[in-house]
Order: structure tokens, then sequence, then C-alpha cells
């Protein structure tokens, strides 16, 4: 796994270096302090992944990846000293952040993940032929009350090493990362390659879904409560414990959950 380090500070950049150097299956492509020589580096090094500080100076790693556009970024992991910048890390589809000092741990906790998200790559045709081929499929009327599922109401997703079908109405909720889906349903999380849009697309007939987030669609089935965060925004409480805060920039989805509250 080809990894990139984007930092300002010297001694940050030789302290992720030494961390990376003692990884198994990792090989660090180079170190960049700046914008402009990151955007180069990522161009032509084509890193797996990018360990990117979110203060670049003048600038931040969110001009980085406006030149360079969200799709075509390679995962990123932030590192950071403030993690309320970890809000804004997740808008722009990021992997992950670790939080400053890095501890070796949770970096390697964090490029572990990142490892897993492209050993999926090798799949991803099947499931894309997989989920097309369902598209096309009309299935035979049932002929008893255990109805056959419509294949339009089945996502393709990879569960572990095989491949299995989760029935859309099933999910709690959909969550980005990087150039994947995670879909979260029984308990259990899925991965589907795929962007948000995508999925937004797919489930856009459903009434029961909503995007409170760029990077989370929720099931309003699986909501419990919603806590006010800020002005604009609210921590949505699933019933299964997880915890997504909703972004101004989806005030409609953000509406629809305040009516079934």
């Amino acid at each position: 796994m080809k990894i990139l380090i984007v930092d300002d500070e010297p001694t940050a950049r030789r302290g992720l270096r030494r961390q990376l150097d003692e990884l198994p299956d990792v090989v660090c492509v180079g170190e960049c302090g700046g914008r402009d020589a990151a955007v180069v580096a990522i161009v032509e090094r084509r890193p797996d992944v990018v360990l990117l500080d979110i203060q670049l100076g003048r600038t931040t790693a969110f001009d980085i990846i406006e030149e360079i556009g969200v799709d075509a970024m390679p995962l990123v992991v932030f590192v950071t000293a403030y993690d309320r910048h970890a809000l804004k890390a997740f808008e722009v589809h990021a992997l992950d952040y670790v939080l400053k000092p890095v501890d070796p741990a949770r970096l390697r906790e964090a490029l572990e993940r990142a490892a897993s998200f492209l050993s999926l790559q090798r799949g991803a045709t099947l499931a894309d032929r997989l989920e097309a081929l369902l598209a096309q499929h009309t299935p035979p009327a049932p002929t008893s009350e255990a109805a056959v599922i419509p294949s339009s109401d089945r996502l393709v997703v990879r569960d572990g090493d095989r491949l299995s079908f989760v029935e859309i109405d099933h999910v709690e909720w959909f969550e980005s990362a990087g150039n994947y889906v995670q879909v979260h349903s029984g308990g259990k999380t899925y991965t589907m390659r795929g962007t948000m849009d995508r999925i937004a697309q797919r489930i856009g007939g459903r009434d029961t879904f909503v995007r409170v987030r760029r990077s989370a669609i929720v099931n309003l089935r699986a909501v419990a409560t919603l806590e006010r965060y800020s002005r604009s925004a609210y921590v949505v409480h699933l019933k299964n414990g997880t915890k997504i805060i909703s972004s101004r920039y989806y005030q409609p989805g953000l509406r629809r959950l305040l009516k079934t509250q």
C-alpha cells in the first residue's frame, strides 16, 4: 500500500515516516509540506492513501482536495490536532482521521481500514455486473404468500470474501467511505463500490430514506431521537446507538426528520 505524507511540520512528517517504516506492506512514496507539492505528488505518484494534515500554513487540506477533485482523490486519512475538523473531514469522503500526537495503534487501525477498502477493488467488477443483472431481471409472479423480493429492492454488497444481497428497506443507514459505500443493516456492516449520489438515485423513490449530510443517508424507521447540535444541525440518534450529525446543507432531509419526531 503506497502512502503519501502531507504535513507542513517537518517534525510531524518524520514522526509519521518512522511509524510507517515499522508497518508491514506499507511503502511511503513521499512527503510534502504544502499544497502545490502535494497536488503534484498525488497526480504523479498515485498513492493509495494520503495522510493529510488539515491546516497547512495559509492553506488547508480542503484546498488540495478541491484542486484534485473529490472523486479523483486517493483514500484520505486526516491527521489533525483539532477534532472539530472531523465533521468537515467526512463531508469530503475522508476514510478516517487521526488526532495528533499520533498514536501508533490508532494510525495502524486507520491504515488497516484503508487496506480493507483497497482489497475490495478485486471484486468490484463482479459486483457491478451482478447489480446490473439484478436491475434487468424481472422476477416471476409469486406463487405463495412468501413473496419474491423484486430485484430493485436488493443491493449487491461485499460480506467478507463473499458477495451477498441486502434488502434496501432493512438498511438502517448508508455511509460514504472513499470510493465505496458502507451499508449498515441488521447489526452488520457491508461494503459496496459506488458513490453516495449513486445510492441516492437508487433509493430515490423511497420516502423512508433521507440524506442528512453528504456522507450519510438514514432510514427514518431506524431513527430514535434527534438532539440539537447547533443552530442548524442535529445529532441523529439511531435505534442501534449510532450517532450522525446532520449538515445544514441538507435541510430538506432535516425537515423530514423533524416531522417524524
